[in-house]
């Protein structure tokens, strides 16, 4: 091999989130292509692709140089900063230059981060820095020939990066570049500075450069046309050969030598994959032993909670002590004591403090050792959970816990560990948003300058699921292919995707990843920060910053576990009042007759994990009737296992339907019952993939779990071997070879679809809880539900119908008795939060409940007014309370207590001045008299209900004393079955009906000028938001007509954008028109009271405005002499009108009139 002539030293991979799209591993492997021994990662202002690019370029012989392209300011240019590359000569340098990009962070920015140079000066050693170029400080002061400018800026390089500073020659074509190289060759000569070439390289090909160019459009928001887009770059910057390189700078060798010998001087060592913890307190024990100590302290409680009887408590203990001590001598081998020490400690933390932490998630509930330590609330030897799913000692990996918290506490308990280890130390995980297929199509078709249109259609034809790919989309969705071969503009638009697809876009927080490092953390990651320098995270991921040697542990949010402890902290402080004890979620038992007779009803709205439409489903064909019937629920309800027909299995062999066998009624092996009984036989959890190889074939645990992870992978040579080790460890044990097998078979076919038991578990017990709160305290746990989804009337719409589905009276908000939060009072109806009106911010609540607090419930809409701090509510915070409920008990009705509002203001307003002056009276009362108040009250008429319902939707987003849709859901059900809380995506050209009211409607019109019909239907279960396009819009549009009732059928779809469901309407009914097509006649019932001398009179008079319809009518009459049906002549026949309707209702009651329809 020849000798290297050259190495890029200025590389952006996509991390740099401004302007680079190259991946890391495609740049290292144009390394090796190009033989270049060395290359320089410079991504701007970060380090986040360092872990990756060191493993990468090691792995294929690639010399990894570290470095960083940084903005810097400094007195001589001004608030024009400057560009630099800084490159890492030895770790001393690369800790400094962790350290710079830290500070210009943390200092906040505005647009970019940037240094001071004064900061370089002080971290300088190790640093090797290049110039820059054009766009450095010694190249802008070159270009424009300021000699004493110039000599200052290259002072400050000779004095403190002496041997250390080079000059960046690139050509690649930009503005002034080549002008600036001649200049700076002459000044190197001057003054002895060494010059080294760059490409500056930002994407891989030549051809790339437009992708690139896109992308940089995308995060600057410009389109590639707009003549106002800056065009900083050229297609030039590409990664170049080395022969490229030596021919563009043959006139200047040395800048080709010096890059061999800057690469030959800078000599990072990073350690990766090793780990490193926070020493943990023991006091005179080892972690190791201290560990011992408090999991067999914490084992002796859980069993006097398990067995409270000491003869079963001795009987079972033998198993127990020796599963702790296998775990305790696995974890202390590996050296991980200290990681389950820091859990527990902020776990008891949390529990301490009142903050609920969840029972366990992930493998981690395996584990007895944590069970011990209270880190997990389930005992693995009950539910036969495995350790090695958690921690394997033939795989060594970190142990991984990730606890759910309850949402509102999750931030103190990450503050509680940060002041424990010190902030310096703990820092959460940066994570890093990609150019997805759906948003790269609607970006690059952005850029491009498509119509909204064009690229919405598009993109609609990408599956919404996650993970989904381009490639994927091509091969489940056959449209979007016959689309890209017939459509140029398309094709264009996906490939120009395709090459941006992945490409790193933004940068954000993980949701629960917190590293704790035993020093600073800067010692391992740079630290990124929002524009504020607040909320640090690394620089590394979440896998990386492990491989860096930083332990990450999981804080995640559960919001169901807030619901339980709201539902709880009501039903305690009411069961305190009635002297009863208090409620211990954890205590429950497990086998309530009365909650799983409600999960067979498959009543599950607001059950955790059991809610969704087809987990009902599955939950009424299963009938699930014990504990371990939810665990599985849990874990097959996925589209692998419901697509692979082992959930209809499943079903069929615990009703009896199908034979259970240990797992296959032709190949079945005895030892395998206890295994597979709990599962009727089927093969769902992965843990009993790792029994069966152990029980059936002599595997170790830790070598099933090998066995599991490798039938996963569908590696053929490592299945090959797998079959081979199986087969003979089954002959060992006396097992058929063949039999041996043919099981195999069956669980590799199964392990693709296996689910982690100990996770299903976990999260089926916090299931469970929740199911057991509705059952017994269905109350306080729906207004818990209701609380947690205030700020989404959509959700609050669906679960008030729950709620009277389930008799659950729900009370308007009460400025007397409720909470910011829904409630419920001591006639057991839950109380509409304060703080789910709209136009009430939380500013006057409080204010509201502190006057409360202070002088008692109010009087009336006077004494409120009086007493509450007026500066902290306006008048349209008083109208909305009033439009809502929440004043009805301060006044006859809501039309007289907006009526007399101004009043009760000005008389607040007199009193204040009156106070001030010494004035009022010495109880503070107002001079309005009690007669006074009733009498401006009572010459105020009331609203009609109309107006009532209106003022509840303006201000609660729902109608909550009646709803307009209510007399109608009756005669609906004959139009539509399905209910909006019903209703599920269509598949391709099926359509589906459904009616309600329509509480909203507008038109809009397309980028291309076409017309559009958007509006929202409400039945009460539910909203729907429904479109109207082209034939059905001129069609419909005049139908479109707010407060009416419509039935519509259309084709149903995910709305990407609201999370929702939306229709796009084929066929709109108004309710006369559905009534005349589908209703049979119209049925009158009259009875002895009705028939009075002048009553057939005055019927034949309303009905007479009504008649030459095509409805017929029928008579029933009833008295005590007996009953008959008359059909009224055809004259008669009506058109069947909500007025006619209402007439009638108001002549013979609401009961009397009925449609009759074909049955």
């Amino acid at each position: 091999m020849s000798q290297p002539r050259f190495v890029h030293l200025r590389v952006h991979s996509d991390f740099s989130m401004i302007n680079g799209i190259a991946k890391v591993k495609p740049l290292i492997k144009a390394c090796v292509d190009n033989h270049m021994v060395a290359m320089g990662l410079t991504d701007f202002t970060n380090f986040c692709g360092l872990v990756r690019f060191y493993g990468e370029a090691l792995s294929a012989g690639v010399k990894p140089i570290i470095g960083a392209d940084v903005l810097v300011r400094s007195e001589l240019c001004g608030d024009e900063p400057f560009e630099l590359t800084l490159l890492a000569k030895n770790n001393i340098g690369y800790h400094n230059i962790t350290l710079l990009l830290s500070k210009a962070y943390e200092r906040g920015y505005q647009d970019l981060p940037y240094l001071d140079q004064a900061w370089l000066a002080e971290h300088r050693e190790g640093i090797i820095v290049l110039s820059g170029g054009h766009n450095g400080d010694v190249g802008k002061k070159l270009l424009k020939g300021h000699a004493a400018e110039i000599e200052s800026a290259v002072a400050f390089y000779q004095d403190f990066f002496p041997d250390h500073f080079y000059l960046s020659l690139s050509r690649t074509g930009r503005y002034e570049e080549e002008r600036y190289v001649s200049l700076a060759l002459t000044l190197a000569e001057e003054k002895g500075l060494p010059v080294v070439a760059t490409n500056d390289v930002l994407f891989l090909h030549e051809d790339d450069f437009e992708a690139h160019e896109i992308r940089v459009a995308i995060h600057d928001s410009y389109t590639l046309d707009d003549p106002k887009r800056p065009k900083l770059y050229t297609n030039q910057q590409y990664f170049r050969s080395e022969q490229e390189m030596c021919d563009l700078f043959a006139d200047v060798p040395s800048a080709l030598e010096n890059t061999l010998l800057i690469a030959q001087r800078c000599n990072v060592t990073i350690r990766l994959g090793e780990y490193f913890l926070p020493q943990f307190p023991t006091g005179d024990l080892s972690t190791e032993d201290f560990l011992v100590k408090k999991s067999k302290e914490g084992l002796e409680e859980r069993l006097k909670f398990l067995f409270p009887d000491e003869k079963v408590r001795q009987a079972r203990r033998p198993e127990y002590d020796e599963r702790l001590q296998v775990e305790l001598d696995v974890i202390n081998q590996m050296g991980f004591p200290g990681y389950f020490l820091i859990v527990m400690e902020f776990i008891q933390w949390s529990k301490d403090n009142d903050i609920p932490v969840g029972p366990g998630r992930g493998s981690g509930a395996g584990s007895l050792v944590a069970y011990a330590l209270k880190i997990t609330d389930l005992d693995p030897l009950e539910f036969d959970l495995l350790f090695e799913r958690f921690l394997n000692p033939e795989r060594v990996s970190m142990p991984d816990f990730d606890v759910d918290f309850c949402m509102d506490g999750r931030d103190r308990v990450i503050d509680h560990v940060a002041e424990t280890y010190g902030r310096g130390a703990v820092s959460q995980i940066i994570t890093f948003g990609t150019m997805a297929a759906k948003a790269v199509i609607r970006d690059v078709g952005r850029v491009l300058g498509h119509p909204y249109g064009f690229v919405d259609r598009i993109s609609k034809l990408i599956p919404p699921d996650p993970g989904m790919t381009l490639a994927k989309a091509f091969a489940a969705e056959p449209q979007l292919q016959a689309v890209y071969d017939s459509d140029e503009e398309v094709k264009a638009l996906i490939d120009m995707a395709r090459k941006l697809e992945g490409v790193t876009r933004n940068a954000g927080k993980h949701a629960g990843g917190v590293v704790i490092s035993p020093g600073l953390i800067t010692d391992f990651s740079p630290l990124y920060c929002d524009s504020e320098g607040k909320h640090p995270v690394t620089h590394f991921d979440k896998n990386d910053v492990e491989y860096a040697g930083l332990v990450k542990f999981d804080f995640l949010g559960l919001r169901t576990l807030t619901i339980i402890k709201w539902a709880l902290d009501m039903i305690n402080t009411r069961l305190a009042k009635e002297g009863k004890p208090p409620v211990d979620i954890a205590t429950i038992p497990l086998d309530d007759p009365a909650s799983f007779e409600l999960l067979k009803r498959s009543e599950t709205t607001a059950v955790f994990q059991l809610e969704s439409r087809g987990m009902k489903d599955l939950i009424k064909r299963l009938q699930p009737d014990c504990f371990e019937d939810i665990i599985a629920l849990v874990a097959l309800f996925r589209p692998g296992p419901l697509e692979s027909g082992m959930v209809q299995n499943f079903i069929d062999r615990k009703h009896g339907n199908e034979v259970v066998a240990y797992p296959d009624p032709e190949y079945q092996h005895d030892s395998l019952k206890p295994i597979l009984e709990p599962t009727y036989g089927v093969i769902v959890y992965q843990e009993q993939v790792m029994q069966i190889a152990q029980e059936l074939a002599g595997y170790t645990l830790g070598g099933a779990d090998l066995l599991r992870r490798a039938m996963g992978k569908k590696k053929p040579e490592e299945m090959a071997a797998q079959r081979e080790i199986f087969e003979k460890g089954a002959i060992q044990k006396g097992v058929d070879g063949e039999l041996a097998m043919k099981i195999f078979d069956l669980v590799e076919k199964f392990a693709g679809y296996g689910f982690n038991k100990s996770h299903s578990a976990a999260y089926a017990l916090v299931s469970y809880q929740t199911l057991w709160l509705k059952t017994h305290y269905p109350a306080e746990f729906m207004a818990a539900v209701m609380t947690s989804e205030m700020d989404n009337t959509d959700k609050i719409v669906g679960l008030y119908d729950e709620c009277l589905r389930m008799g659950l009276k729900v009370a308007p908000p009460d400025i007397n008795t409720g909470k910011h939060h829904f409630s419920v009072n001591e006639h057991g109806e839950i109380v509409y939060g304060i703080g789910a009106i709209k136009g009430v911010g939380e500013g006057p609540i409080e204010a509201l409940i502190s006057a409360r607090e202070q002088g008692g419930i109010f009087k009336d809409l006077f004494d409120l007014c009086a007493r509450v701090d007026l500066k902290k509510i306006n008048r349209r915070t008083f109208e909305s309370l009033i439009l809502s409920g929440a004043f009805d008990k301060l006044g006859p009705h809501r039309a007289a207590l907006s009526k007399n509002l101004e009043d009760a203001l000005k008389a607040s307003d007199q009193h204040a001045k009156d106070a001030a002056m010494g004035q009022a009276d010495m109880f503070g009362v107002l001079t309005e008299s009690h007669e006074d108040v009733e009498k401006a009250y009572a010459s105020t008429p009331r609203w009609s209900e109309k107006v009532i319902l209106e003022g509840e939707r303006e201000t609660l987003g729902l109608y909550l004393s009646s709803h307009p849709i209510s007399p109608y859901l009756k005669e609906l059900a004959h139009y539509s079955a399905t209910r909006l809380k019903d209703l599920v995506p269509n598949s391709r050209g099926q359509m589906s009906t459904v009616s309600g009211l329509l509480v909203s409607s507008r038109f809009a019109v397309t980028k291309k000028g076409n017309r559009l019909g958007i509006a929202t239907l409400d039945d009460r279960s539910g909203r729907l938001d429904i479109t109207l396009f082209g034939e059905a819009l001129d069609k419909y549009a005049d139908k479109l007509q707010k407060d009416t009732v419509i039935i519509v059928s259309g084709q149903v779809s995910f709305d990407e954008f609201s999370g929702g469901l939306k229709m796009s309407v084929r066929e709109l009914m108004s309710l006369d028109e559905a009534r005349s097509r589908y209703a049979k006649s119209l049925a009158i019932c009259l009875s002895e009271e009705n028939m009075k001398p002048t009553f057939i009179r005055e019927l034949k008079a309303l009905l007479t405005p009504y008649s030459g319809g095509t409805l017929p009518i029928y008579v029933y009459y009833a008295s005590t002499a007996g009953q008959c049906r008359v059909k009224m002549g055809v004259q008669w026949s009506v058109n069947p009108t909500d007025q006619l309707f209402t007439e009638l209702a108001e002549k013979l009651g609401e009961n009397a009139v009925e449609l009759e329809f074909q049955s």
